[in-house]
C-alpha cells in the first residue's frame, strides 16, 4: 500500500509538469534537464539525448552529479544545489565545462530556473547552450590573431592601416628602429604631415592613383635615418569593404646595395673602378647622338701604354696592378669633366671627347696625355716610366657609329706604335685599309690548319769553307684563296696575338721534322732543320712533349735539330722559359739566337742561356761590303761568338762578295739568295742532289 503512494506521488510530480515540458518539448533543438530536491532527472529532452550522449531513459531517476558533472566540480554543484532549495541562493548562469557519456568535454552556457509544484515540490530545469562551435571558433580567432602576430614579428615589413584621407589609424612594426618617427608622433596624423616633403609627395601621389584604379600601386623612395641612409618599397592598397587603405613598407637597403654592386660590376673596371667596354661603348653611343644633333665633333683616343708586359714580367702582377690603377688616376687628372675615360682591358684604355670645336682641341688633349705619362710612376720604391700610344678617331670623319670609331681609333693607335711609340696618330683612310686587312687576315686564319692552306719553304744553309749545304731553316708560307698569298711579316704577328701560333707552331714542327727524316735518308747526309719558336709556344706545356714524341717519330737525331728564338721571347725573364730552354739543352737540341743586333741586351742572353748558335741579323749583313762600320761590327761579332764558343750564322747572303768577306772575317754557315731562296720541299730534295 505504501509502495502504491510513493509511486502515485511520483508520477504527480511528473504530470503536474506535463505543459512545461510540452514548451520544452517543442524548442527541442535546446537542451533542457529537470531535477528534483535530490538532483535526479525528471526531465531530459532531445536536444540533452543529442549533446550528452544519454537518453531519456539512461537519465531518468540519475543524479545530475552522477551524469554530466566532473568530479572535480561534484561538491560545488551539490552544495549550490543544495543551498538553492534550502536557502534560497539561486544559481548564476555561467559557462561550464561538463562531461557527456564518452567523458567529453562539453562546454555549455548554463541557465537555471527553480519550480514549485503544487504539492510544493522544487524542481530546478538546466537550459544549457552548447558552447562547442562558439568556443572553437574563439579558439581559432584566437589562433589567427596569435599567428598574425607572429607572423607581423617575424616579417621585417612595416604596415599601415589608414582612413581614405590619409590618417594612420593603426600599425605593425617588428623591428621600430626603421620607422622614421616614433608612433606616438604619426598614430591619428596624416603620412603626408609626418614624411620629409619629397617623399610625402610621392606617397601623395600613388595613394591617389591606388584609390582611382583600386589596384595595388608599388614605388620606391629612401629616407636617412639615424643610422644611415635607407631604401625602401611601399605597396599601396584600397581595403574598398572598410573604406581603409593598407600601406606595407618593406626595406630594401641591402638589395638596393646588392643591385648597385651588380650594376658596378656590370659597368665598371672592377681594377680602376673606371667605366668598361660596354659602358664607354654606351656613353660614347650617347655623345654621338648629342653631337649629331648638334652638329658637332666628338673624338675617341685609343691609349696603349708602351712595353707594359715589362712590367709584369719583371716586377710581377701586382706592381703592374698598381700601375694600371695610378695611370687610371692619372687620366682622370687631365680630362674635362664632361669627358669620359674607361678601361678597355689589359693596358687598353679609351678617352672620350665631346663638344669639341676642332681638331685642335683633341691634338692639344692628345700632347697633354704624353706629356703626363714621361713623368716617372713612384711605386713600392721604384720610379717607373711608361710612355702612351694614342690612336684618335674623330667624328664625323672618321665614322658615324660607336664601333666605327672605336675600330679606327684602335687602327690609329697601332700606328702610333709603328711610329715609334710615344706618341699619337690620326686615323686616316690608309690606315683604315690596313686595318681592314688585318681583320681579314685574322678571320681567315681560323680553320686555315684544317683547310690545309699553310705549307713549309726551306732556306738551305751553307757551310762557308766547304761550300756544301749541311742544313736548311724550315719558313712557313700561307696562301688563302680570298686573300692570295699573305706574307709571315703580316699573318705571324696576328698568329701570335690571338694565340694561333701554337697550334701552327706544331704544324711546322712535325712538318719540318718529317721532311728532315725524308731529306737525310733520300741524300744519306745528317743535315740539320732549324725552326723559330715565337714567345707564345714556350707558353704551350705540350711543346717540349711534342718535339721529344716527333723527334723519336721521324727517327731524327736531337742534335740534328735547332730551335731559333729572338731576344723577345726573353725579355719577359719567366722561370718557365728558363726552365724549357734548360731542357731543350739536355735533350741535345740545338740553341740558336735569331736576329742579333736588333735588340737592347743580347750580349747578357749570350751569357745567361745556353745558346749554341747565333744568327747575325740580314740588316748588318746587306751593308758589310759598302760600309766600313757594319764590317767591323760583323768582324767583332763573329770573333766575340768564337770565344764563346758559338757557330755563326750570317742571313740575308745575296752577292759573291758578301760571302767572300764572311768567309774571311771566319763566319762559319750563311744563308741567303746568293745560294737560294726558300722553296718547297720536293725543290730541296732536288737541289741538294744537284749539289753532290
Amino acid at each position: 500500500m505504501k509502495l502504491n503512494k510513493v509511486v502515485s506521488a511520483l508520477s504527480h510530480q511528473y504530470i503536474i509538469n506535463d505543459p512545461l515540458h510540452e514548451l520544452f518539448d517543442a524548442v527541442n533543438a535546446i537542451p533542457v534537464q529537470g531535477y528534483d530536491e535530490d538532483r535526479r532527472v525528471i526531465y531530459w529532452n532531445e536536444a540533452s539525448e543529442l549533446l550528452y550522449g544519454y537518453t531519456k531513459e539512461e537519465a531518468g531517476g540519475q543524479k545530475i552529479e552522477d551524469l554530466i558533472i566532473p568530479k572535480f566540480m561534484r561538491e560545488v554543484v551539490i552544495e549550490a544545489h543544495t543551498n538553492w532549495i534550502e536557502k534560497d541562493v539561486e544559481i548564476p548562469a555561467a559557462e561550464v565545462t561538463l562531461c557527456d557519456k564518452s567523458g567529453n568535454d562539453i562546454s555549455v552556457f548554463s541557465s537555471h530556473v527553480m519550480f514549485t509544484n503544487q504539492y510544493n515540490n522544487k524542481q530546478m530545469y538546466c537550459i544549457d547552450i552548447d558552447l562547442t562551435e562558439t568556443r572553437e571558433a574563439q579558439e581559432q580567432a584566437i589562433f589567427k590573431e596569435h599567428m598574425l602576430e607572429t607572423i607581423f614579428e617575424a616579417i621585417p615589413d612595416l604596415f599601415f592601416l589608414m582612413d581614405l584621407d590619409g590618417t594612420i589609424i593603426d600599425y605593425r612594426a617588428s623591428n621600430k628602429s626603421v620607422l622614421y618617427v616614433s608612433p606616438e608622433q604619426f598614430i591619428g596624423k596624416k603620412m603626408v604631415d609626418v614624411l620629409p616633403d619629397e617623399v610625402a609627395k610621392k606617397f601623395q601621389n600613388h595613394i591617389t592613383k591606388a584609390l582611382q584604379q583600386e589596384e595595388m600601386i608599388s614605388f620606391e623612395y629612401e629616407l636617412t635615418l639615424p643610422h644611415g641612409l635607407a631604401y625602401f618599397e611601399a605597396r599601396i592598397s584600397l581595403l574598398s569593404t572598410y573604406q581603409q587603405i593598407m600601406i606595407i613598407i618593406r626595406d630594401i637597403t641591402e638589395q638596393h646595395k646588392s643591385a648597385e654592386l651588380i650594376h658596378h660590376q656590370a659597368y665598371f673596371d672592377s681594377l680602376t673602378l673606371l667605366p668598361n667596354r660596354f659602358l664607354a661603348l654606351d656613353r660614347l653611343t650617347q655623345i654621338l647622338i648629342e653631337a649629331e644633333s648638334n652638329n658637332g665633333k666628338a673624338a675617341v683616343l685609343f691609349l696603349d701604354l708602351d712595353d707594359f708586359k715589362k712590367v709584369n714580367d719583371s716586377l710581377g702582377h701586382e706592381v703592374g696592378d698598381k700601375f694600371l690603377i695610378e695611370s687610371a688616376h692619372r687620366l682622370q687628372q687631365v680630362l674635362r669633366k664632361e669627358d669620359t675615360v674607361g678601361r678597355l682591358g689589359g693596358d687598353e684604355f679609351i678617352i672620350l671627347l665631346r663638344g669639341l670645336a676642332d681638331h685642335h682641341d683633341v691634338l692639344t688633349i692628345a700632347e697633354t696625355l704624353l706629356n703626363t705619362f714621361r713623368e716617372p710612376f713612384k711605386i713600392d720604391g721604384r720610379e717607373l716610366i711608361r710612355t702612351l700610344s694614342i690612336g684618335v678617331a674623330v667624328y664625323p670623319e672618321n665614322g658615324s657609329g660607336a664601333s666605327d670609331l672605336l675600330r679606327n681609333a684602335d687602327a690609329a693607335m697601332y700606328q702610333a706604335k709603328a711610329l715609334g711609340r710615344n706618341t699619337y696618330s690620326f686615323f686616316t683612310q690608309e690606315m683604315n685599309i690596313v686595318m681592314q686587312r688585318r681583320y681579314a687576315i685574322e678571320e681567315q686564319m681560323h680553320g686555315a690548319l684544317e683547310r690545309q692552306e699553310f705549307e713549309l719553304y726551306f732556306q738551305p744553309q751553307f757551310d762557308v769553307k766547304q761550300e756544301h749545304i749541311i742544313g736548311a731553316e724550315a719558313l712557313l708560307r700561307w696562301h688563302n684563296p680570298a686573300l692570295g698569298n699573305v706574307t709571315p711579316d703580316e699573318f705571324i704577328p696576328i698568329a701570335e696575338h690571338t694565340g694561333l701560333i701554337v697550334p701552327i707552331g706544331q704544324y711546322v714542327i712535325k712538318q719540318a721534322l718529317s721532311f728532315l727524316n725524308v731529306w737525310q735518308s733520300h741524300d744519306q747526309k745528317k743535315y740539320t732543320m732549324a725552326v723559330n719558336l715565337s714567345p707564345r709556344q714556350f707558353k704551350d706545356t705540350e711543346l717540349l712533349s711534342l718535339i721529344k714524341k716527333t723527334l723519336n717519330e721521324m727517327n731524327v737525331s736531337a742534335e740534328c735539330f735547332e730551335l731559333e728564338i729572338t731576344e723577345g721571347v726573353l725579355m719577359g725573364g719567366q722561370s718557365y722559359i728558363n726552365d724549357a730552354l734548360v731542357e731543350i739543352n739536355a735533350l741535345g737540341i740545338k740553341l740558336s739566337m735569331d736576329d742579333f743586333g736588333t735588340g737592347y741586351s743580347s750580349l747578357s742572353y749570350l751569357r745567361d742561356y745556353p745558346f749554341d748558335i747565333l744568327k747575325i741579323d740580314r740588316s748588318f749583313i746587306n751593308g758589310i761590303t759598302l760600309n766600313k762600320s757594319d764590317c767591323n761590327l760583323v768582324k767583332a761579332i763573329i770573333a766575340m761568338s768564337h770565344s764563346l764558343g758559338l757557330v755563326v750564322v750570317a742571313e740575308g747572303v745575296e752577292t759573291k762578295e758578301q760571302l767572300t768577306l764572311l768567309n774571311e772575317l771566319g763566319c762559319d754557315v750563311v744563308q741567303g739568295y746568293y745560294y737560294s731562296k726558300p722553296i718547297p720541299a720536293k725543290q730541296l730534295l732536288d737541289f741538294s742532289v744537284a749539289l753532290l
